[in-house]
């Protein structure tokens, strides 16, 4: 590990120019630029295959990029060996060793380095992750949570500039998992290093980063802010994989300074800021978020803030809890999802109720990509590049 001050205390700024990664047959990244600042939560988010954690293992130094440099802190690393480099990776295995105690582990690379203090700063880090009580245990000992953040002591007690996640939390139950999605946001800001998190799972990525970069077929489709990438998605790709979509293939017929006015093939006008889309003429792609939708019994009022649907049939209700999930069949448009919150006992609306749907022309987005792609547009990708991968000792 690079030794320097600017290293000891704080994060430094991962920039990437012009990375790509080729293996025979495919692309895994392609020519990515990408700058994440000293002391943020930054989140790679997408499916398998989709080159987040080729771009997490050439940051490590586990990967060569085939072009493109790699600067951490200002200093070009793209040619450093990975224990050079000012990197801590946290691996979903934990990767602990089974015959140390819960110390030793944390104190192992410290004392590897010859660092003042092994024992006293261990027990610093644990105290961070509130296991300096078991600081005395083998790893078997602890449940995954513990042992998680056991790892995340030893990968923080170095120090490291930048603190790698490569999906941390995919081996915990659902409780467990949320709970250290808190946790690991909590001690990000305690020690104000960088951290770079890859996940497949968008709650994950939005619960804990300040910026998140959503990636399909090794290229950032959309990067900004939870809210914002979930509130205005650009392309398609991000509209179905950041939560679900209502997305519809519309004309644009009119508009004004402030909106634009559409028509769908079943004649219903659809009306969207202009601020709020990617394309403002010919055939395009509008999309509104199920839970912004509210059903009627009867045809509500349209008016020049709100847009309607209908008159459409309920052809499945599933019960989850703080919300129930309809499905309605609108001719012309075929099936949009409904999530209604449960603030009285029960459903609003049963199966087979014919209903008309609304919502604010605010929460209304236009995308950039040409109507309307289906959802899971990685799949072939992924497979593509699980098989590449195995076969060149990749870990995508």
């Amino acid at each position: 590990m690079v030794a320097t001050s600017s290293f000891a205390e704080a994060g430094a700024d991962l920039e990437l120019v012009g990375v790509q990664k080729r293996y025979p047959g495919f692309t895994a990244v392609e020519q990515l630029d990408l700058r994440i600042p000293a002391g943020s939560f930054f989140a790679l988010l997408g499916p398998s295959g989709c080159g987040k954690t080729t771009t997490l293992r050439m940051v490590a130094g586990l990967e060569d990029p085939t072009q493109g440099k790699i600067l951490i802190g200002g200093t070009d690393v793209t040619q450093h060996k990975p224990h050079r480099r000012p990197v801590n990776t946290v691996f979903q295995s934990y990767a602990l060793f089974p015959h140390m105690t819960v110390l030793e582990n944390v104190a192992f690379g410290l004392r590897r380095r010859k660092i003042d203090d092994p024992v006293g700063k261990a027990h610093e880090a644990l105290r961070l992750v509130e296991l300096d009580h078991v600081s005395d245990r083998k790893p078997a000992q602890l449940s995954g949570g513990q042992q998680q953040r056991v790892a995340l002591a030893r990968a923080v007690v170095n120090r490291p500039a930048l603190l790698l996640l490569d999906e941390p939390l995919g081996a915990l139950d659902l409780k467990l998992r949320r709970q250290m999605q808190h946790e690991l946001k909590q001690i990000q800001q305690d020690v104000g290093l960088t951290f770079l998190h890859v996940t497949h799972d968008q709650e994950e990525a939005m619960t804990m980063a300040d910026t998140v970069a959503v990636m399909n077929k090794g290229r950032i489709e959309q990067l900004g802010a939870p809210e914002e990438l979930y509130e205005l998605p650009k392309t398609v790709f991000v509209a179905n994989f950041l939560g679900k979509s209502n997305l519809f293939e519309v004309q644009v017929v009119s508009g004004t300074d402030r909106v634009i006015h559409t028509e769908s093939v079943n004649g219903t006008r659809v009306t969207v800021s202009r601020s709020r889309t990617e394309r403002d003429a010919g055939s395009i792609t509008v999309g509104v978020r199920p839970e912004k939708l509210r059903l009627h019994s009867e045809a509500p009022a349209e008016t020049s803030e709100r847009n309607v649907l209908g008159p459409g049939r309920i052809t499945d209700v599933s019960f989850i809890g703080v919300s129930t999930e309809y499905t309605v069949e609108v001719p012309g448009l075929g099936e949009v999802e409904v999530f209604s919150q449960n603030v009285e006992a029960g459903p609003a609306a049963q199966l087979g109720d014919e209903v008309w749907l609304s919502w604010y022309v605010d929460h209304t987005f236009g995308l950039a990509d040409d109507p309307v792609a289906p959802a899971g547009v990685a799949a072939d990708f992924s497979t593509q590049a699980i098989a590449a991968q195995a076969a060149h000792a990749g870990q995508e």
